[in-house]
């Protein structure tokens, strides 16, 4: 018989006169009532700002359940569903979602400059054709502060995989991120994309092998 997993906590920060606080007290506490939740704490901000403070809060209603800091307005199944991700450990491209677009990208930088394997997670999202502009962007801007670091040097081999994608912006994207490494081992695959289909990669491609280097035809 296998183990159960452990049950997540919740911790919410509400305020008097927030709209969305009652909402989300009241879908955590059907949670809790379940079984779904291990334990939840509720804080008033008004009546404990230095505790509001300690925990970063700017806005409510603001809830951390396991590892996930949440920020604004969730309906009972989006709390359900967080709840799921906390107690089997998943969820964090959609994480990585949430928090682009509260335009949170430090947090984002945060998360993966702790734990690095949390990146793949991140380039999870440039796979997913639903994946929205916006949040592609932020992805973006997020690889292009890792530049240069071993963190990004990691994952190289995932970026290359990339490369090999059926999307001419995931291409692109992957290349663009494979000059950011700085790593010469990736010039082979940024030197396919030179015969590309689309010119846009062909263009990103001979940019990213100056970058590295490399003209188009000199060896690694």
């Amino acid at each position: 018989m296998m183990p159960h997993e452990p049950l997540p906590s919740a911790l919410l920060f509400v305020a008097p006169g927030c709209g969305h606080c009652p909402v989300v007290l009241d879908g955590l506490g059907r949670l809790l009532k379940a079984g779904r939740l291990a334990r939840l704490e509720a804080v008033n901000v008004t009546a404990e700002p230095e505790l509001a403070s300690a925990h970063g809060v700017r806005s409510v209603p603001w809830l951390r359940i396991g590892p996930f800091e949440l920020i604004g307005a969730l309906s009972p199944a989006e709390l359900a569903e967080w709840v799921e991700h906390a107690a089997s450990g998943t969820g964090w491209a959609s994480y990585f979602t949430h928090l682009i677009e509260g335009r949170r990208l430090d947090a984002v930088i945060r998360q993966v400059e702790d734990v690095p394997g949390r990146l793949r997670d991140l380039l999870s999202l440039l796979q997913d054709e639903s994946t929205p502009l916006d949040v592609r962007i932020g992805v973006s801007a997020v690889v292009e502060e890792l530049a240069d670091t071993s963190v990004l040097a990691a994952v190289v081999p995932e970026l290359e995989q990339l490369t090999l994608s059926a999307s001419a912006q995931t291409r692109g994207d992957a290349c663009h991120f494979l000059g950011l490494t700085g790593d010469a081992q990736a010039i082979p695959a940024v030197r396919r994309l030179l015969d590309d289909e689309q010119a846009d990669v062909r263009e990103i491609a001979a940019e990213t092998l100056a970058l590295l280097g490399a003209g188009r035809g000199e060896a690694p």
